[in-house]
C-alpha cells in the first residue's frame, strides 16, 4: 500500500518527502492562467539563469530520500538535459514517483526522453501528466497555441505505445477549472475517459495572481465535475493507487469547503514535508512566491538545503503557515491528508469503498 509503512515516521519527523522543481521559466504556450511566469517576483531576475546540472546535483546531495518529486515549469521537456536530471534524482533521492508535467507539444522529443528516463529509472513510478483545457480548438485558445490539441493527442497515442513496454509508466492528464471551460469540463471528462491507458484525471481549480475573471467560477460544478471523476479513479494502476485514489475524493471535497467558507481545515505541513525550487534556486514552502514565503536562495548558501531549512527564517515562516494559512493547491492539501492521522477514519472509509467497487 504505497510503501506506506516506509514513511509512517514521517508523519512525526516532518521532513521533506515532496518536492517541487520548476527547472525552467522558459515555455512554448502562452496559457492565459500561467502564473508562474506573470508572478512579479519571479520575473523580477528574469536574466537570471536556470539552474545547471552541477547545481541541481548539489542540490540533491543535501535533500535525502523523497516520495514524490514533481519537475515543473515552465515546460519541463525544453530542458536538453532531462534525463541527466532525472538520473540525478533516481540515484541519489531513490523517489517513489517522478511526476513531469507537460503541455504535449513536443511528442517526439517527449517520447525520447522519457523512453530514457524510464530505462534509467526502472524502480519509480514515471508519471507523465498532459495538460487538457478543452477539446480542439478550444483548448487551443486557452493554451494560446496552434495546433495545441493535435500535438497533445500525438503525444499520448506515441507515450500510450510505450505504457505496453514499460509497467511503471502512468499517462495522466490534467485539465484547469476556470470561468472559460467550466461549462466544458464534463465534455472534457468524458473525452479522456474514453481514451485507453489513460490512468488519472486530475482537474486543478484554477489558482495564483492572475485575471480575477478567470477565477469566476461555480465552486457547486466544480464539485459536481470532482465527483464524475470519481468512478475513474479505479483506474489507477500502481501500487497503492486505491489509496491514491481514496484521498482525490476527500481533496476534492475538502477544496470546496475551503473555498466556500474561505478557511482552513487541516494543518498544512509546507516547508515540512513539502518544498518547492524555483528554476533560479530559490526555496519555498510551497507555490506562493510571495517575499514573505521565501525561505532563502540555494545559489546563496552554497546549495545547502539543510541550513535554510534550518534557519530562523524558515521557523518563522512554518510558524506563520501554521497559523491560519491556506490555499486549495491539489498536491499540498494530498500531503496534508496523507500524513494527518486526523484523516484516516475518512481516508480508508473511502479506501474500501472502492476496493467493493471493484
Amino acid at each position: 500500500m504505497f510503501k506506506l509503512f516506509k514513511y509512517f515516521p514521517y508523519i512525526f519527523l516532518k521532513k521533506p518527502i515532496y518536492l517541487t522543481i520548476f527547472l525552467t521559466s522558459k515555455c512554448n504556450s502562452n496559457c492565459i492562467f500561467c502564473f508562474y511566469r506573470r508572478d512579479p517576483n519571479l520575473t523580477l531576475n528574469k536574466e537570471e539563469p536556470d539552474l545547471t546540472v552541477e547545481e541541481i546535483e548539489k542540490i540533491s546531495n543535501s535533500i535525502g530520500s523523497l516520495i514524490w518529486i514533481s519537475f515543473s515549469g515552465g515546460e519541463v521537456f525544453l530542458r536538453e538535459d532531462l534525463v541527466e536530471i532525472s538520473k540525478i534524482f533516481y540515484n541519489k533521492n531513490k523517489p517513489f514517483i517522478m511526476l513531469y508535467s507537460t503541455n504535449g507539444l513536443q511528442p517526439n522529443v517527449i517520447l525520447n526522453q522519457i523512453e530514457k528516463i524510464l530505462s534509467l529509472c526502472k524502480d519509480s513510478i514515471i508519471v507523465v501528466k498532459l495538460s487538457l483545457d478543452g477539446i480542439g480548438l478550444e483548448h487551443d485558445l486557452i493554451r494560446g497555441v496552434k495546433n495545441g490539441f493535435e500535438k497533445v493527442m500525438e503525444t499520448y497515442h506515441h507515450l500510450n505505445e510505450l505504457a505496453a513496454i514499460f509497467k511503471n509508466l502512468e499517462i495522466g492528464f490534467n485539465t484547469v477549472f476556470c470561468s472559460i471551460n467550466q461549462n466544458k469540463i464534463t465534455e472534457i471528462i468524458n473525452f479522456v475517459n474514453s481514451l485507453k491507458g489513460v490512468r488519472n484525471h486530475s482537474i486543478s481549480l484554477i489558482r495564483g495572481e492572475i485575471d480575477k475573471k478567470l477565477k469566476d467560477v461555480d465552486i457547486e460544478l466544480y464539485l459536481r465535475c470532482t465527483k464524475l471523476l470519481q468512478k475513474n479513479l479505479k483506474r489507477y494502476s500502481f501500487k497503492g493507487a486505491r489509496l491514491k485514489a481514496a484521498q482525490d475524493i476527500l481533496r476534492s471535497r475538502l477544496i470546496y469547503k475551503i473555498v466556500k467558507e474561505s478557511k482552513t481545515f487541516l494543518p498544512c505541513y509546507a516547508g515540512q514535508l513539502t518544498l518547492t525550487i524555483t528554476h533560479t534556486g530559490k526555496v519555498f514552502p510551497c507555490e506562493n512566491f510571495s517575499e514573505e514565503f521565501l525561505l532563502g536562495s540555494l545559489r546563496e548558501q552554497n546549495y545547502d538545503l539543510k541550513k535554510i531549512l534550518n534557519s530562523q527564517r524558515t521557523k518563522q515562516v512554518i510558524a506563520r503557515i501554521k497559523n491560519g494559512c491556506y490555499c486549495t493547491h491539489e498536491c499540498y492539501l494530498m500531503i496534508n491528508i496523507l500524513f494527518n492521522p486526523k484523516t484516516y477514519f475518512s481516508l480508508f472509509k473511502e479506501y474500501f469503498k472502492l476496493l467493493l467497487a471493484l
